[in-house]
């Protein structure tokens, strides 16, 4: 039902989030305050003043945020916009661009920059050599190899015929195997850390052929994406999975996990929005399904 309010079309929306915020006990302060948003976005709402909003995209982003806190089904609001909503789309093709930076004028100052560095890189390097220090000879022959010299000359008895049989009246011969054991133990490297499985980033990247409202929200709840997505652009994100994925105009975007295109279209409401999650194995799945599989 459409009622005439001073001189505007209203749909009933407004009077349908304001009736169920109240029945919440909620004020508009409290309600903009648990969505993180202005509270004159929330009086917009109510007051069905959406050319205040901007494009129709802030608007379905907003008005299924606001029906979802205050428990009105967010599909028959976004129709009721759909069926009564007469905001021209703007016009993006006329946004100011700002003219390209003149690249000459900051050559002189990048090779100059790029000198410094570089002189400042030979001045550093010149002076690390001149102070290091050569190691001594005895400190440069291994503790392996000297240790087999002392055995060799524990041993020259043998050699000369002197009947010494080893390991019996040679105390010295006995400690030099275990020294050298030890000194390459010593030197051989540690074992690496084992990896963990724990922390695995999932990359989700998001291409917009149309406009497209997007919220993205890691395993913890951490907000990694909260706007609208431009046409012909693309965005990429990293974070810890499950990932969960709003998109307001789910038709106009593509999504790939881990640099692989997952498939949404099953999951597009009839109003165009979708709602998923990004499991840890990268697949796409409705979000009131388990992320386990």
């Amino acid at each position: 039902m459409v009622a005439e309010v001073g001189g505007d079309a209203r749909c009933g929306i407004g009077t349908r989030l304001q009736s169920a915020r109240e029945r919440k006990g909620l004020t508009i302060l409290q309600a903009a305050e648990r969505l993180h948003v202005d509270a004159g976005i929330l009086e917009s709402l109510e007051a069905e003043n959406f050319s205040a909003l901007g494009a129709p995209v802030f608007v379905r982003g907003h008005l299924r945020h606001y029906a979802e806190l205050i428990g009105e089904p967010p599909v028959e609001l976004q129709q009721l916009y759909s069926n009564t909503s007469t905001t021209v789309q703007p016009d993006l093709t006329r946004i100011p661009r700002a003219a390209p930076p003149d690249l000459r004028r900051l050559f002189l100052p990048a090779i100059a920059v790029l000198l410094g560095f570089a002189l400042a890189g030979t001045v550093w390097w010149v002076r690390s050599l001149s102070d290091v220090k050569l190691p001594s000879l005895e400190q440069a022959v291994p503790l392996a190899v000297r240790a087999a010299a002392e055995d060799n000359t524990a041993l020259a008895p043998l050699a000369t015929g002197a009947g010494v049989k080893p390991g019996a009246g040679n105390p010295a011969s006995g400690p030099a195997q275990p020294q050298a054991q030890q000194s390459a133990a010593a030197s051989a490297p540690a074992p690496p850390p084992p990896a963990t499985a724990h922390g695995r980033q999932t990359a989700l990247t998001l291409k917009f052929s149309a406009d497209s409202w997007v919220e993205v929200y890691d395993a913890s709840g951490q907000r990694l994406f909260y706007d609208v997505g431009a046409a012909d652009s693309a965005r990429t994100l990293q974070g810890t999975p499950p990932l969960s994925v709003v998109l307001g105009n789910a038709p106009g975007v593509v999504i790939e996990v881990n640099g692989r295109r997952a498939a949404i279209t099953t999951m597009v409401q009839p109003d165009g929005s979708a709602h998923f999650l990004i499991n840890a194995y990268g697949r796409a799945v409705r979000a009131k399904q388990a992320d386990g599989g």
